[in-house]
């Protein structure tokens, strides 16, 4: 369940145990979630290897816990998998800047996928698409003959559109079946149905059906989130002045970032630093959420660009706001079959997928005013270099408590965090 207040402070400092277990406390999480989120909670062999074929093990990485975010008057507590460090951290601490102004606001669409139907070898491709928007209502119908839970909570196919195109395998009619997956990704849904009137689409157009699967741009399914920065909330100091110049700082870089692809794969690749990262913490399908957004950074707007949007409001308060696909489901797939996927939805403590994806979608917003903001100030390698030194620590062969004393040695000199250093460093306590 979403607890009363993410701010947890202190909780960096707990120990990964009892970090866990007030996490545990505060999301109601049973004895198995605890235990899926704990060593012991590893995914089975058996589990995996009906996961995936040729399975030969599994693979683990670090989940952590994001604090400080409150969507639509909630607190939540967020999972985070991934194994870069001062992700979660960034995220945590650009959340906690925009408590003053009430944290994030979302506006969701109803999560509705599209199928695609190919139809190829018409001799009037324009006719042919006339002929299936008359025959629309019928086509739905049978999409809706399914036997499905989706149908019976109110999902279903809600509409048909078809587009032309010219192709290089001549000119094509694609047949769009928009579908409302409800709490589902939806993939299986829609591809089931694009299959199941491909044969009446062939009868009505006199065409040949070739592709019949969903799309991954799923631009009838956009999470939309704003949230709202003070310039108090953004200085260090809490000066509306210091506050101001980080905002012209960060507009700066947001422009840039409007401007130029290259600087917008970087900027962009922060944001889903944040969505990937709570996709795969909760079995969802990052790979075609990834796909989906970048899509829509550049079909958007007609070319590759910047995923947020940022601007400066008449009080001087910074707003960002995004609004790209979100493909999410909290029922069937990874997100049931992983125990530790079940386990971080139970910390989310979600009750539809529309939810998921506006947490996914500020979270966002979070880790790219993080980014830009470092950039506008320190640079990006002061932050992340200092919580990065006890992973160069190892990486040089510091074990045991050797990785808390070097960390803490090259964190508190001036410069550069380099390996180099750290190799040093760990080199001179082994000579003491």
């Amino acid at each position: 369940m979403p607890v009363d207040d993410s701010r947890l402070s202190g909780f960096y400092k707990l120990s990964v145990a009892e970090r866990r277990d007030k996490v545990a406390e505060l999301s109601g999480l049973t004895a198995d979630d605890v235990a899926a989120l704990a060593e012991n909670g590893e995914l089975s062999e058996v589990a995996a290897d009906r996961m995936i074929e040729n399975v030969i093990g599994t693979m683990s990485l670090p989940v952590g816990v994001a604090t400080n975010f409150v969507i639509d008057g909630k607190s939540y507590l967020i999972p985070f998998c991934v194994e870069e460090s001062s992700i979660v951290a960034a995220a945590s601490n650009m959340a906690k800047r925009c408590l003053s102004k009430g944290g994030f606001r979302t506006n969701n669409d109803d999560p509705v996928m599209i199928a695609q139907i190919q139809v190829m070898d018409l001799p009037d491709v324009d006719e042919a698409g006339e002929s299936i928007l008359t025959a629309k209502y019928e086509l739905m119908a049978m999409c809706n003959s399914l036997p499905s839970t989706m149908i019976k909570l109110g999902g279903g196919c809600k509409d048909i559109i078809v587009r032309s195109l010219d192709s290089m395998s001549g000119r094509i009619l694609v047949v769009h079946l928009l579908v409302d997956t409800r709490d589902a990704m939806g993939a299986n849904a829609v591809n089931t149905m694009a299959e199941l009137v491909s044969g009446k689409i062939e009868d009505i157009t006199g065409g040949r059906v070739h592709l019949r699967i969903l799309s991954n741009l799923a631009t009838q399914r956009l999470a939309k989130v704003e949230a709202t920065f003070t310039p108090e909330e953004l200085s260090d100091d809490g000066s509306r002045e210091s506050g101001s110049k980080i905002i012209t700082g960060i507009l700066e870089a947001h422009h840039f970032a409007m401007a130029d692809p290259y600087r917008a794969t970087t900027h962009n690749k922060g944001i889903m630093n944040a969505i990937s990262a709570i996709a795969l913490a909760c079995g969802q399908d990052w790979r075609a959420i990834e796909a989906g957004c970048h899509a829509w950074a550049a079909v958007n707007t007609g070319t590759y660009t910047s995923m947020t949007r940022w601007d400066r409001d008449d009080e001087g308060n910074l707003v960002g706001s995004i609004e790209t696909p979100m493909a999410v489901g909290i029922v069937g797939g990874a997100s049931k079959v992983h125990p530790a996927a079940r386990a971080n939805l139970s910390i989310l403590g979600v009750e539809s997928a529309q939810e998921l994806a506006g947490i996914m979608a500020a979270a966002g917003i979070a880790q790219n005013l993080g980014a830009m903001r470092a950039l506008a100030t320190s640079g990006i390698q002061a932050g992340h270099m200092k919580l990065h030194a006890r992973n160069m620590a190892v990486s040089a062969g510091a074990v045991g408590e050797e990785v808390e004393k070097v960390a803490s040695i090259v964190n508190s000199q001036s410069g550069p965090v380099t390996q180099q250093l750290v190799k040093d460093t760990l080199e001179s306590i082994r000579n003491r």
